[in-house]
């Protein structure tokens, strides 16, 4: 039967404050000898993978929304990827577009030698929207697809269903073909800064898969 507090004699209050003080101790005690357990999480785009080293760099999407992005957070973030291979998702393809506005005639990329983002203006020759992936335009291809001669890039982007073509100025023409592509998109769950614990690639995984 339960005792009410105002009917309990005075050892059986002293029981019951030792008790609970006992009780809290021991949980804040468990916390703190496991301040690893929680950890944050970082997203965005790759910019840079280096395998060897076990580095993966990418710009944060300062929005955290999938349908609406904004990568444009600096500096670059920087993780060591995880030592176990059980946490560690499909390598990712680096990138270095970070918005592609048709309507503004721009391409936003960033640019190693500044570490800094670079305004392209592009002149749009072709834009066809709603191609999924299995589109034969599409489907099997590489991209960007660089015509040198007519100074032309053709990039594909999933996300937006949008197949484009634009004219970009001469003294970007020759820039290497990760210029004009978007990295993967990834999820890194870290305990430590710098360290990932875990690294899901989100463009590379599906999550419909059985």
């Amino acid at each position: 039967m339960a005792i009410s507090w105002k009917h309990a004699t005075g050892i059986e209050k002293v029981l019951y404050i030792y008790f609970v003080l006992t009780f809290i101790g021991a949980i804040v005690a468990l916390l703190a000898l496991h301040p690893k357990e929680f950890g944050k999480v970082d997203q965005g785009r790759v910019i840079a993978y280096d395998k060897q080293k076990g580095l993966v760099t990418l710009i944060a999407d300062s929005r955290q929304d999938f349908r609406n992005p904004d990568y444009n957070t600096l500096p670059p973030h920087v993780y060591k990827v995880p030592d176990d291979p059980d946490h560690m998702g499909p390598e990712p393809t680096v990138g270095k577009r970070m918005k592609l506005d048709l309507e503004k005639n721009l391409i936003v990329i960033f640019d190693d030698a500044t570490q800094n983002f670079l305004n392209i203006p592009i002149e749009v020759v072709e834009k066809k929207t709603g191609i999924k992936k299995e589109n034969p335009l599409v489907a099997g291809k590489k991209f960007p697809i660089i015509d040198k001669e007519k100074k032309t890039v053709t990039v594909y982007s999933s996300r937006q269903q949008l197949l484009a073509t634009f004219k970009v100025p001469e003294e970007h023409i020759n820039r290497p073909p990760e210029t004009w592509i978007a990295g993967d998109e990834v999820r890194i769950y870290y305990r430590e800064p710098g360290k990932a614990h875990k690294f899901m690639n989100i463009s590379k995984t599906d999550i419909y898969k059985k």
